[in-house]
C-alpha cells in the first residue's frame, strides 16, 4: 500500500482519538524511519522517548524473534524465566526489591496508585487516602491516571474523576508540605515533567520530598515512564540526587518499542500486594521480557549511556547557540537526551516545517519542541537537526 491507501483505510476504519501527521511509517533502521512511499526520516521523537535504541536494534529484534519462536504467552499461573530474569535483573540496577510487570505506562502507574491506597489502609490506617501529585504532571489515561494527571486538558470530558488526588505546583517542595494532611499517603511526581513540557525541576527538589515522605511515613512514588531506562543519561533518573524511592514506574524504553511496563517496589511497600491483589493477563509474558532483557544487555555492552550524556551535551549546545540567532527560542529545558525547546511561535508549524526536510520531531505543549531522538544519536545527526531547524525557526 502507498501513503494515500494507508491515509484512506485508517481514517475509514480506526477510531479517531489522534490527529496524525500526514506520515505512514513502514520500516526502520537506527536514526532512519522510512514511508510507505519510500521517503527516508531522521527520527528525533523515537516513538515519543521509546525506541532508546534506535528502530529494531540487532539485539532486541533477534531477542524477539528467538522468543516468538519459543514461547510467546503461558499466563501467570506459572513461573516464566524470562519475567524472573527481568526483574532479578531491574531489582540488582535499582532500589526495588520486588517487580510487578504489566503492558504500558498507564498500567504501571495504576498499580502504583493500587499499592499506595492499600498501603494507606493496611500500614498508615488512613480510611480515605489521599496521592499528591504535581501541576502540569502526566500519569496516564486510564480513570485512575488521569486523575492523578495535573492537566485540566487531558480530563476533560471524563468528570466525575476519581477521588484522592491533590496538585501542587511541579518543583515546590514546601508547596507539598503544606499539603500534606491526615489523609496524605504519598507523593507521586515525575522526576523530568515529559508530556507537561519537559519541565526540569532544581537540583535537591528529589531530596527534599524524600525529606518530607519519611518525616511523614509516606510513600514516594517516581513516574520514569518517560525519563527513565537511560534518557538522562543515568539508568534512572532519581540517581542524579542520589536518593530511593518507594515505588518507581516503568515502561515505554523498557521494551524499546515492544509493550511492557513495570511498576517497582521496596519491600516494605510491596508486602501489601498479596495474591489476588492485582494482576495482568499479558503482563511480564515471555516475549516482552525478552525483549527487555536484550535492552538491558544493550544499554551494558554499547556504552550507551555515555552517548546520552556526550550527546545530550552536544544538542543543548548546539540549541544554545541556535538560540543566539533566533528570537523564536526562549528557553532550553532538559537532561540527557530528553530536551524541550521553548519557541514563541506555535510549535505545530514548526514541526510540519521539519517532516517536510525530513527530521521527525514532536511537541510537550503548544509552544513547546520535544526530542527526545534514540540514545545512539551521533553528532552527525545532530548536526543535521540544528541545520534543518536554522531553516525553519523564524
Amino acid at each position: 500500500m502507498n501513503s494515500e491507501e494507508i491515509f484512506a483505510l485508517s481514517d475509514r476504519c480506526v477510531m479517531q482519538t489522534y490527529r496524525r501527521y500526514p506520515l505512514a511509517l513502514v520500516r526502520g533502521r537506527g536514526m532512519t524511519v522510512w514511508d510507505a512511499d519510500g521517503r527516508e526520516y531522521l527520527d528525533f521523537l523515537a516513538g515519543i522517548a521509546v525506541c532508546s535504541l534506535g528502530h529494531c536494534h540487532p539485539l532486541v529484534s533477534h531477542a524477539i524473534a528467538e522468543q516468538a519462536k519459543t514461547l510467546m504467552h503461558v499466563s501467570n499461573l506459572y513461573y516464566i524465566e524470562p519475567q524472573a530474569k527481568l526483574a532479578a535483573l531491574l531489582t540488582e540496577k535499582s532500589f526495588a526489591d520486588r517487580v510487578f510487570f504489566c503492558n504500558s505506562g498507564a498500567e504501571a502507574n495504576e498499580a502504583a496508585i493500587k499499592l499506595a491506597r492499600r498501603y494507606a489502609r493496611e500500614i498508615q490506617k488512613i480510611e480515605m487516602p489521599e496521592i499528591i501529585t504535581m501541576e502540569k504532571s502526566f500519569h496516564g489515561r486510564t480513570m485512575a491516571t488521569l486523575s492523578a494527571t495535573g492537566q485540566e486538558k487531558i480530563q476533560t470530558g471524563y468528570q466525575p474523576l476519581l477521588a484522592g488526588f491533590r496538585y501542587v505546583p511541579f518543583g515546590d517542595s514546601s508547596a507539598v508540605a503544606r499539603a500534606v494532611n491526615e489523609n496524605t499517603c504519598a507523593v507521586m511526581v515525575e522526576p523530568i515533567q515529559g508530556e507537561g513540557g519537559v519541565n526540569v525541576p532544581a537540583s535537591g527538589y528529589l531530596q527534599e520530598l524524600r525529606r518530607i515522605c519519611d518525616d511523614h511515613n509516606l510513600l514516594l512514588i517516581l513516574d520514569e515512564v518517560q525519563c527513565g531506562m537511560g534518557r538522562t543519561g543515568r539508568l534512572f533518573a532519581y540517581q542524579h540526587e542520589g536518593i530511593e524511592p518507594d515505588v518507581m514506574t516503568l515502561a515505554k524504553a523498557l521494551g524499546a518499542g515492544f509493550p511492557i511496563g513495570a511498576m517497582l517496589a521496596s519491600q516494605k511497600a510491596a508486602d501489601v500486594f498479596g495474591p489476588s491483589s492485582h494482576a495482568s493477563t499479558f503482563g511480564g509474558n515471555p516475549l516482552a521480557c525478552s525483549a527487555a532483557l536484550a535492552v538491558l544487555q544493550a544499554l551494558d555492552t554499547d556504552d550507551v549511556l555515555g552517548n546520552c550524556k556526550k550527546m545530550g551535551n552536544c544538542l543543548r549546545g548546539r540549541l544554545a547557540r541556535l538560540k543566539e540567532s533566533k528570537k523564536s527560542i526562549s528557553e532550553i529545558r532538559g537532561l540527557g537526551l530528553m530536551v524541550g525547546v521553548e519557541l514563541t511561535v506555535p510549535v505545530a508549524d514548526v514541526i510540519d516545517r521539519c517532516r517536510e526536510r525530513g527530521v521527525l520531531v514532536g511537541p510537550a505543549g503548544e509552544k513547546t519542541l520535544r526530542l527526545t531522538p534514540p540514545l545512539v544519536v551521533t553528532e552527525t545527526d545532530i548536526d543535521r537537526l540544528v541545520e534543518v531547524l536554522e531553516e525553519v525557526l523564524p
